[in-house]
C-alpha cells in the first residue's frame, strides 16, 4: 500500500505570530496614513516652489501607498490579517492629524517631513522583534526604512538654509 504524499508536505509555511501580525499591522496603519496625509498635502500646497514640492509629495504618496501594499501582502503571506480601513486606520496611526485648508510650502515640508520621520519611527521600533522572528520581513522593513528616509531628506532640504 502506497502512503499519500499530499498528507506528507506541510502546506501552512511560516505563519505570522500574533505579536508579528500587531506589529505588521503597526506599520500597515502608519504607511495608509502617511498615504492620505501626503494626498492631503499634495491638493492643499500652495507658494513659492509649489511644483517641486507637490511632485515631491506625489512621489512620497506612491512610495507609501507601494509600501503599505507590501506590508499587507506580506502579512497575508504569512498567514496575518492586514486592516485597512479607514476606522482602523483613524483609530490607530500613530501619525499626528493633517490639519485642513491651505498650506505654504514651508509649512507643508515641515508637516510632511515630521510625519514621514513618525512612520520611520513606527518601523524602527517594531523592527527587532520582527527580525527576532522573521529576518526576511526586517529585509523588508530595512528597504522601508531606507526609501522614507531618503525621502524626507529630499523633502525637508527644501526649507534648508545654509
Amino acid at each position: 500500500m502506497g502512503t499519500n504524499r499530499r498528507s506528507e508536505i506541510d502546506v501552512t509555511g511560516f505563519q505570522a505570530s500574533a505579536e508579528l501580525s500587531a506589529n505588521l499591522q503597526r506599520v500597515l496603519v502608519d504607511l495608509i496614513e502617511l498615504h492620505l496625509q501626503g494626498k492631503q498635502a499634495h491638493w492643499n500646497v500652495v507658494g513659492t516652489n509649489f511644483r517641486d514640492l507637490h511632485l515631491q509629495l506625489d512621489e512620497l504618496v506612491d512610495f507609501a501607498r507601494e509600501a503599505s501594499d507590501t506590508i499587507a501582502e506580506r502579512m497575508r503571506a504569512l498567514s496575518a490579517v492586514p486592516d485597512g480601513r479607514s476606522d482602523t486606520v483613524a483609530a490607530s496611526t500613530t501619525l499626528p492629524q493633517f490639519p485642513p485648508y491651505e498650506h505654504s510650502t514651508d509649512e507643508v515640508v515641515d508637516l510632511i517631513t515630521a510625519r514621514t520621520y513618525a512612520t520611520v519611527d513606527t518601523i524602527r521600533a517594531v523592527h527587532d522583534a520582527v527580525d527576532a522572528e522573521d529576518p526576511s520581513t526586517a529585509d523588508i522593513l530595512h528597504q522601508l526604512i531606507d526609501g522614507l528616509e531618503k525621502l524626507a531628506w529630499l523633502i525637508k532640504s527644501e526649507n534648508r538654509k545654509v
